[in-house]
């Protein structure tokens, strides 16, 4: 008896029945549609054609019926599957007769496979970050056996004028941008990148260490009422709101703590390939536009444009 049991409760020898009697059941009714569908066929006389119509649709109905207590007769021997199943209680959501207007376990179900596929990126970004972590080497260890007192990191103290410097090349290095850099809030830089006539970028700077950037479009007001830099305000555009997300993305792509002007001119190269926003069609479907919007993501090498559902 035990190998007659799918889990606790299920009669397997019944359920593999059951499925040969639905695959019955819907012949049967095939059967019933093609009588309607053939009519009073291959009889020369019209009252021939009326008994065997008659007659064919009968035996068809009969064994509909047949088939369908045989149905129910096995669904009875089936049995109640465990309510042991891997979401405990909540499987029992799925039996709500008003699914399509409380959808909460196809919800649930989506929500614990994003949980878990986030818990599988999560420990490969750990073990990506613990290869690039830092650690003294034998030479540093035999030098002294006394414990040094730690060194102050000098790379979040650079002068202005450095700051300046690197602003400068970089607004050389691309004609088709310029950016004006301004401190309204001390030493801290604050830029305004303006790309062609396509967008507008605020890009908020710690020394040489970009904290925060907001893209909006070119004929969009970038100022507060006062008149200083509105760092807080999102585009009124879905693209540019969109171009934002992928920017925060790629400043935490660009991270080498050790060179910052290097990450300031990568970041300032990667948002360069935004000249042709509304020009370039997409690497991998070739279209320009998929659900009201163009290619909004630009890959960190190649720089080439692709969709937002294209890009996985």
């Amino acid at each position: 008896m035990a190998e007659g049991v799918l889990s606790p409760g299920v009669n397997l020898e019944a359920f593999s029945q059951a499925i040969a009697a639905i695959q019955a059941l819907r012949s049967s009714v095939t059967r019933v549609f093609d009588c309607l569908k053939d009519g009073m066929r291959n009889k020369e006389t019209l009252e021939g054609r009326e008994k065997s119509f008659v007659s064919c649709f009968q035996e068809s109905l009969h064994s509909v019926s047949r088939d369908l207590s045989e149905l129910e007769r096995l669904s009875n021997l089936v049995g109640k599957p465990s309510e042991n199943h891997p979401l405990h209680n909540s499987g029992l959501l799925s039996l709500d007769p008003v699914q399509d207007k409380t959808p909460l376990y196809s919800q649930l179900l989506q929500a614990y496979k994003w949980s878990n596929k986030l818990q599988y990126h999560a420990g490969l970004a750990s073990g990506l970050l613990n290869q690039q972590s830092l650690k003294r080497s034998a030479n540093q260890m035999g030098v002294s056996a006394k414990r040094r007192p730690k060194a102050q990191p000098t790379t979040l103290v650079l002068p202005p004028q450095y700051v300046d410097d690197v602003i400068s090349r970089i607004d050389r290095m691309f004609p088709e941008m310029s950016i004006h850099l301004s401190r309204p809030n001390g030493t801290s830089a604050m830029l305004l990148v303006t790309l062609g006539k396509v967008l507008k970028v605020i890009v908020v700077m710690r020394s040489l260490f970009i904290d925060r950037t907001i893209v909006k479009g070119y004929n969009e007001n970038v100022y507060t009422e006062d008149g200083k830099v509105d760092i807080w305000s999102k585009s009124n555009y879905q693209v540019f709101q969109k171009v934002t997300d992928h920017a925060t993305t790629a400043l935490l792509h660009y991270q080498l703590p050790q060179m910052p002007d290097v990450v300031v001119r990568s970041f300032m190269t990667w948002l360069r390939s935004y000249i042709k926003l509304f020009q370039a069609p997409c690497q991998r479907c070739g279209k320009f536009l998929q659900d009201g919007l163009p290619p909004t993501w630009r890959d960190f090498r190649t720089l080439e444009a692709f969709h937002d559902t294209c890009r996985q």
